[in-house]
């Protein structure tokens, strides 16, 4: 295609924008309120994601002995557990390091008097899997290693079973219910460009005819359609994805309380979501654009 020819189109299709102008306010408002949305749960489902992976991360099973347990076991309980293939690390906590794992975190002064037979607490055992899906599993055959023993060394295992599966259902859920808003939004935007078009295109038949009898060809006429559609996507998702990329860096960046709900959670950095967040909104918003004139075209312009 010819520089001049591609300048004609963009040009027309410019014009056909300014003179349709409410429908024009109309699709942008469609696709800029659409990719609005679809950009909240982006980012949304992006950092329930990064947090589920920080979480996951650090998921650990704890298992406690019983109190009576005699030194020999332990390490047949530790070679046993060190044995499974999901079993990435295991560290052995003795009851005297476990004391003063509690001193730190709630006061000497909660603990003092409980030192050495007269220490309450158990060896323990912290163990972490290669993969965080695989913790309840991993945690089961574990507490099964009592059928293997007489008595049963294995008092307590703990792995946060409620805040784990937790998470995973929420991130499950998010990701589920973002991509039928996705598609639903995305066909919404894409019908009322289509009918947009086609109401820019019923009130041109009169000069696409003239085109035609002085041997305009159909991509010819079409083209123009298309470049405005596509400019409308593009002006419609630049919009919301600017006010979405400054929106989050205030909010990633605000001072935070220690005590506030914000400095409780790890948010994923701006630099890591300002390119790709950028790629899907404005691919997807010209896209759109592009199909719901080609939509239109195909329908509607009887040439």
């Amino acid at each position: 295609m010819k520089i001049s020819t591609l300048g004609r189109h963009l040009r027309e299709g410019i014009r056909s924008m300014l003179r349709n102008g409410w429908m024009t306010f109309a699709s942008l408002s469609s696709i800029g309120i659409s990719l609005f949305i679809l950009g909240v749960f982006v980012l949304l489902t992006t950092n329930v994601n990064y947090i589920a992976e920080h979480v996951e991360s650090q998921v650990e099973i704890h298992v406690y002995l019983n109190l009576d347990i005699e030194d020999s076991e332990v390490s047949r309980i530790q070679n046993s557990i060190g044995s499974m293939p999901e079993v990435d690390r295991i560290t052995f906590v003795h009851k005297d390091e476990g004391l003063e794992i509690l001193k730190q975190s709630i006061g000497e002064e909660w603990v003092e008097g409980f030192e050495g037979d007269t220490n309450p607490l158990p060896h323990a055992f912290t163990v972490q899997v290669k993969e965080p899906e695989q913790v309840g599993m991993v945690a089961e055959k574990i507490y099964g290693l009592n059928d293997l023993f007489d008595p049963p060394p294995i008092d307590e295992v703990n792995y946060g079973e409620e805040t784990v599966e937790d998470l995973f259902a929420l991130s499950n859920f998010i990701n589920r219910v973002g991509l039928v808003i996705v598609v639903g939004l995305a066909i919404t935007a894409m019908f009322l460009i289509a009918n947009t078009i086609r109401l820019t295109i019923m009130a041109r038949r009169r000069e696409i005819g003239i085109m035609k009898l002085v041997g305009a060809t159909n991509g010819f006429i079409r083209w123009p359609f298309f470049v405005e559609g596509a400019i409308v996507g593009f002006i419609g998702a630049v919009i919301p994805l600017a006010v979405l990329l400054i929106g989050y860096d205030r909010i990633t960046n605000s001072p935070r309380d220690n005590l506030s709900f914000m400095a409780m959670i790890n948010l994923r950095p701006l630099e890591d979501i300002a390119v790709p967040l950028s790629a899907l909104l404005i691919g997807l918003g010209v896209l759109i654009g592009v199909t719901g004139t080609l939509m239109s075209v195909r329908k509607h312009l009887k040439v």
